[in-house]
């Protein structure tokens, strides 16, 4: 005997068939955009943003050599900052600590909300170079793949801390490798008119992204106090988020001034 498939049923499966291939589409799509979302966080904003961080490193060492107006030397905010954390090879050795006679002070200046790039840092076991910028905002500064300075914190080469922020992952991504860095490192700062030459002398592995003690004049953890300084002087504060690919909680690098010298 022949089996009789009724009309009904054939339509029923017909339908069955057609809602799994189009759920199906819809799950590979979805999957093609979440991926295609993740290359372009980790590796286009990456490469954009180190592209345009190395070319504003050459503008300003242009600019600089060149002796021509622009960018003034360094932004006027200065003080006790209120704003908390965000957003290799070549060991330099153990550097000893050495305070300015006459810290490094200049009177030109502009707007303490201006986001224009106006230094560069340097970490010679991080192979990094990239600009610093006024204020820590994602948009303006970070998401350039630049280093951010915080308001309200001084000046490099001036008495009391200077703060910087800097991404972690994605953007440029220039702080990724800071937990490499180890006590008696160099950091550089350049300036238009100097260099500052920075020791590291201690890291917070982690604090609170509200730990706002860090970015004091004298740096010291409100979270975790026995990580800081009592003493007034001439410090670099480094922050930015830990663990990887996470802004739960904020890694800090703390260093010293050792010298100041004139650009020729």
């Amino acid at each position: 005997m022949v089996p009789v498939v009724e009309h009904g049923t054939r339509r029923r499966r017909a339908r069955r068939r057609r809602v799994l291939w189009g759920g199906g589409e819809v799950l590979v799509t979805v999957g093609v955009v979440l991926l295609l979302l993740v290359v372009h966080q980790l590796w286009w904003t990456n490469r954009e943003a180190k592209r345009g961080a190395e070319r504003k490193v050459e503008a300003l060492e242009r600019e600089w050599g060149s002796g021509a107006a622009g960018s003034p030397d360094v932004p006027s905010g200065s003080g006790t900052a209120s704003t908390a954390p965000s957003a290799r090879p070549g060991r330099t050795g153990t550097a000893t600590t050495a305070t300015p006679r006459r810290p490094y002070t200049t009177t030109r200046t502009v707007r303490a909300d201006d986001s224009r790039a106006y230094a560069v840092l340097t970490i010679p076991r991080l192979h990094l170079r990239v600009p610093v910028a006024e204020g820590v905002g994602k948009q303006d500064v970070l998401n350039k793949g630049y280093v951010g300075h915080y308001p309200g914190t001084q000046q490099p080469g001036r008495a009391g801390n200077f703060a910087l922020a800097g991404h972690r992952n994605t953007h440029g991504e220039p702080f990724r490798y800071l937990p490499r860095l180890r006590p008696g490192d160099t950091v550089q700062v350049e300036t238009r008119t100097a260099t500052y030459t920075y020791a590291v002398d201690k890291i917070l592995p982690q604090t609170s992204p509200r730990d706002s003690g860090v970015l004091r004049p004298v740096p010291r953890s409100a979270v975790r106090p026995a990580y800081g300084y009592t003493d007034p002087g001439y410090y670099l504060t480094l922050t930015t988020c830990t663990p990887e690919f996470t802004s739960r909680y904020r890694l800090v690098v703390w260093g010293k001034l050792l010298s100041m010298r004139p650009r020729a």
